[in-house]
């Protein structure tokens, strides 16, 4: 758990300090004076000034801020007012409020690029067995294989039945088995991480044809690696591709929410990040990179949304600003992003509470 949490923090900190570098980065390019660069949230444990600007370590680690002069409007008598924020035009404000976010997709591409040059899983024909493993994508909640305590990224070995050991090279193969034994107890041999775990299940007689017996999806996966050339190429195309496959899940969800009032699919909250982080700190490295890309993907989406608090929403007003030719209230935009922030807490309190409900 303790290596968990090094991690769960190690990955969040790496994707705020590169979020936070792009803008503080593009703030110094434009000439605009940035007071404070901090990772975490204070209070503070240590600080040091380098010229005009502090440079902060918080206690909370999870979080982080890049605090950037005339950021929150125009101010009286304000003797740096030519290098606010508020004073450079809006295209350059927009660069630096985005570019946060290109950080980030950018990491993300070099974090892919770096797993297919090393050797990434990815899912492979049925029919191919080179170096291939049955590998679970999913875990339905309340199923057989939730309550024996599978997880998603466990690989299946092997089946046990009484004296019997059968080993598994394929998908087909062990949907057949477990189709031939519903209802009776068996063994599941599996791989997590460094781990060989034998879990006790009873695949279920009567089940809906989309979740089957056991309450599991299968993907048959192999390493792949590319030379470092073409490992970029791939790196670069499935940020691209995973962007694209988010933005589609993430609309269908807002327009699920919307219309019916309810969540089309689960969303995941700091703890179910967590979990996240505990299986892929229990697969190994190659998995945790994997899963900071994706986080790294999400977080920028999400903060490139026209919503208020967010880098999004920021651009919003800059774009309401360019059609009506001037700023919007300094005061009415700060209550609407305070009042953004507050909806965000509440959301994320509503989705950590549904996360902890799913543990117990």
């Amino acid at each position: 758990m303790f290596l968990t949490i090094v991690v769960f923090i190690l990955v969040f900190s790496l994707i705020v300090f590169v979020h936070e570098i792009g803008h503080f980065v593009m703030a110094k390019r434009a000439g605009i004076k940035v007071e404070e660069f901090g990772l975490g949230f204070p209070p503070r444990i240590f600080s040091y000034k380098k010229g005009e600007t502090v440079y902060s370590l918080n206690l909370f680690p999870i979080g982080g801020f890049v605090k950037i002069h005339g950021e929150d409007g125009k101010k009286k008598d304000d003797p740096d007012k030519e290098r606010a924020f508020y004073s450079k035009s809006i295209w350059t404000r927009a660069k630096i409020l985005t570019a946060g976010v290109a950080m980030n997709f950018l990491l993300a591409a070099v974090l892919l690029s770096l797993g297919y040059w090393i050797g990434l899983p990815a899912i492979t024909g049925d029919d191919q067995t080179v170096d291939a493993k049955i590998q679970i994508a999913d875990v339905v909640s309340a199923s057989p294989a939730d309550q024996a305590g599978i997880k998603m990224g466990d690989t299946i070995n092997a089946f046990k039945l009484g004296q019997e050991t059968i080993n598994i090279s394929n998908i087909s193969q062990m949907q057949e088995f477990v189709d031939e034994h519903r209802g009776e107890e068996i063994i599941v041999v599996i791989n997590r991480g460094n781990q060989v775990l034998e879990k006790n299940i009873t695949p279920r007689v009567v089940h809906s044809e989309t979740e089957g017996p056991l309450g599991v999806g299968l993907v048959k996966t192999a390493i792949v690696s590319y030379p470092w050339y073409k490992a970029l190429y791939k790196g670069f195309l499935s940020t691209i591709q995973l962007t694209y496959m988010i933005v589609i899940a993430l609309g269908t969800l807002l327009w699920h929410l919307v219309m019916s009032g309810k969540l089309a699919m689960e969303v995941a909250g700091p703890v179910g990040i967590f979990d996240l982080t505990n299986q892929a700190t229990h697969l190994g490295f190659i998995y945790i990179l994997q899963l900071t890309a994706i986080l790294n993907i999400h977080l920028a989406i999400i903060n490139i949304l026209p919503f208020p608090a967010l880098d999004g929403g920021r651009l919003l007003f800059l774009a309401i600003e360019k059609i009506k030719g001037s700023p919007v209230s300094g005061k009415i935009e700060g209550i609407v992003h305070t009042s953004g922030f507050a909806l965000l807490i509440l959301l994320m309190i509503a989705v950590t509470w549904q996360d902890i409900a799913k543990l117990f």
